[in-house]
């Protein structure tokens, strides 16, 4: 059951992943959308980043969840023989994911907002997409570090 949560968490965070890489590129791009290239960048660029909305949502929040049923597990099977090899930076990189994962998880209302208001401004947009990006990849990397070195 657990190497099924585990494995449904990372498939979730790997299309997390993508999505909010996505938009995140799209809303810095420099030229408008009407100056669409042929080049794969500026095709990748060119797509509307309000369509990824709702999909970073649902996956950061499910990613979210499935991340809170396997963190006993963690607690039990993982971060004591981490704690037992002395590897204080791997113990502290993983309270630093779960921190920044409770900060993108307040964050979503906003970034919610932000996305589905015409009026919101551009640079609160881009704004709390690059750190909402910011937090997905840190916790994605930092998992996969702290996985690596002694999983569930």
């Amino acid at each position: 059951m657990i190497v099924a949560a585990l494995i449904a968490h990372g498939l979730i965070a790997v299309a997390l992943l993508g999505a909010i890489t996505h938009q995140a590129l799209a809303v810095l791009r420099p030229e408008p959308l009407s100056a669409r290239g042929t080049a794969f960048i500026s095709r990748y660029v060119a797509v509307d980043p309000r369509v990824f909305r709702n999909a970073v949502i649902a996956m950061y929040v499910a990613s979210f969840v499935l991340g809170c049923l396997l963190y006993p597990a963690y607690r039990l099977d993982a971060r004591i023989p981490l704690e037992e090899l002395q590897l204080g930076w791997a113990v502290g990189l993983f309270e630093l994911k779960e921190h920044f994962g409770g900060i993108g998880l307040s964050a979503l209302p906003l970034y919610h907002y932000y996305w589905s208001t015409a009026r919101a401004p551009g640079s609160g947009r881009i704004a709390i997409t690059l750190v909402l990006s910011f937090i997905i990849w840190f916790d994605f990397i930092s998992g996969h570090i702290v996985n690596n070195i002694r999983g569930v």
